[in-house]
């Protein structure tokens, strides 16, 4: 059993800490929302009231936060989590964030004698609850194989890419082929349907063939029901995108067809839809075609 200070308890943290926990892990969790430290609490592990209380006995610390100021705040702002950490914990920072940042958490967290991996995740919330995220690890490979015992609870697919700040330019490459590939889903649709073909069974016929993928497959449903209850937020996704971007021009590399596909979440989040589903760029491009005409 390990003992695991869980700082970030929303759309992705909470079934992620309840996994550990259903594990034999002893989880102490905070988050600024009372009402998910009680599911928390009713999935077995421990409520914190402040991030000083979560992280005090962890030898592991996870964090799923937003966005990299939020993990600013959470780890390197006064009384975060390295303030509080104890030499020799892990670090284990699951939010999508800018590399550069996942490389500065790792640089201060080294300084106060803890060690870090930058481990975000794709998956969304059903591979959170199904516990079969796919994981890409930033870090040095010994506290990687630390780590292991713990991503095997709550991923499928868990690979070590790099150094610290490689698992965030590979979540950016991930997050560049979700929304394209959501895009022409919903291209796709809009076609279909336009020219009187049954979407569903339109749909069915693609994911068998070369233009199947796992994207469909979870999207279906809330393409054809326009069902855009969030399991990830275009806001996010459009943050996202910037972080993408940002990594090609760091990079030195020209990606135009991810800048198209980030103009489209763009607009999708300036329409209203930021906190649907990204699978609401679907109601973006049936806007567009006047669709609801």
């Amino acid at each position: 059993m390990t003992n695991i200070g869980f700082i970030g308890l929303g759309i992705m943290g909470s079934p992620m800490a309840a996994n550990l926990v259903r594990a034999g892990h002893h989880v102490t969790g905070h988050d600024h929302h009372e009402s998910r430290m009680r599911q928390l609490a009713d999935a077995g592990g421990r409520p914190a009231g402040s991030i000083a209380e979560a992280v005090a006995g962890a030898e592991v610390v996870i964090t799923m936060v937003p966005d990299s100021p939020q993990v600013e705040a959470a780890v390197l702002g006064d009384d975060g989590v390295l303030e509080h950490a104890e030499p020799g914990a892990l670090l284990i920072d699951m939010s999508s964030i800018r590399p550069e940042t996942s490389i500065a958490v790792a640089e201060a967290a080294e300084a106060r004698g803890v060690r870090a991996l930058d481990a975000p995740v794709s998956g969304g919330e059903p591979g959170a609850i199904e516990g079969v995220l796919s994981i890409m690890v930033g870090g040095n490979a010994a506290d990687f194989a630390e780590a292991q015992p713990l991503f095997d609870v709550l991923g499928k697919t868990i690979v070590h890419v790099g150094p610290h700040g490689a698992g965030q330019v590979v979540k950016a490459a991930n997050q560049l082929l979700v929304a394209g590939i959501i895009a022409l889903n919903a291209e796709a649709l809009v076609l279909l349907e336009a020219s009187g073909v049954d979407g569903r069974l339109g749909l069915e016929v693609l994911n068998g063939g070369l233009a199947g993928s796992t994207v469909l497959t979870r999207k279906t449903e809330a393409f054809l029901k326009r069902d855009f209850a969030p399991g990830f937020r275009i806001d996010l996704h459009h943050k996202d995108m910037g972080i993408a971007q940002a990594a090609a021009r760091n990079a030195g590399v020209s990606l135009p067809v991810t800048g198209l596909v980030a103009q489209l979440v763009a607009a999708a989040k300036a329409s209203g839809l930021g906190q649907q589903d990204h699978s609401a760029l679907l109601a973006l491009l049936e806007h567009l075609n006047g669709c609801y005409e």
